[in-house]
């Protein structure tokens, strides 16, 4: 069982990148925000994994921060109907802060947004995780309990929230939130999250 990779980045795609270790390629899928924290090819990169084992092969899924690793296994293994590939584009359209939010507040509609999540999912996801994704709550999964907390109003939720409330859907919102923390750091208050956003 592989649960962490360090190698030399030599490929690298959207939601696909190789590592080299010990002479060895691994092909490994990530999101999208694990992605955007990639070193340029030829640099040393590391990742927490989630080994997935199938009668018809295996696959690597690697992530920058355990939070989402246990995120994504929640998905796959607590949501029925929802595999490796639907969690991961899941995370990719949407950050953690803002997935955690959505589902513990019930938002069936920006769920909806994800690709592949129709509205009966969206309902099985927040039916399934509401009381998952915090630290109490009947059912929590004591290793994910450790890393995901109940989601808290940050400037980067109150940014998001803001630019759909001007008309932005809410993958639009959050892809130009999380440019604009890349831009400003993680400091930046909700306004001048909102104002890079719009390009201000």
């Amino acid at each position: 069982m592989i649960v962490s990779l360090r190698g030399k980045l030599i490929e690298a795609g959207v939601l696909r990148v190789v590592i080299e270790s010990s002479g060895v390629g691994y092909e490994v899928n990530v999101p999208v925000t694990t992605a955007e924290r990639l070193p340029k090819l030829g640099a040393e990169v590391f990742l927490l994994i989630h080994h997935v084992f199938r009668e018809d092969g295996q696959a690597l899924y690697g992530f920058a921060v355990a939070e989402e690793r246990e995120f994504f296994k929640l998905l796959v293994e607590k949501v029925s109907g929802v595999g490796p590939k639907m969690a991961l584009n899941i995370l990719s359209r949407l950050a953690l802060p803002i997935l955690r939010d959505a589902i513990i507040r019930g938002d069936v509609a920006l769920l909806s947004q994800c690709p592949g999540i129709g509205k009966k999912t969206a309902e099985r996801l927040v039916m399934e995780l509401k009381d998952k994704v915090g630290l109490e709550g009947p059912g929590a999964a004591p290793a994910a309990a450790a890393t995901i907390v109940a989601a808290q109003p940050t400037p980067a939720t109150d940014a998001v929230a803001a630019l759909i409330a001007l008309g932005f859907k809410g993958p639009d919102a959050d892809k130009g939130v999380r440019a604009a923390l890349a831009k400003l750091g993680a400091g930046a208050t909700a306004d001048q999250l909102v104002k890079a956003a719009l390009g201000r």
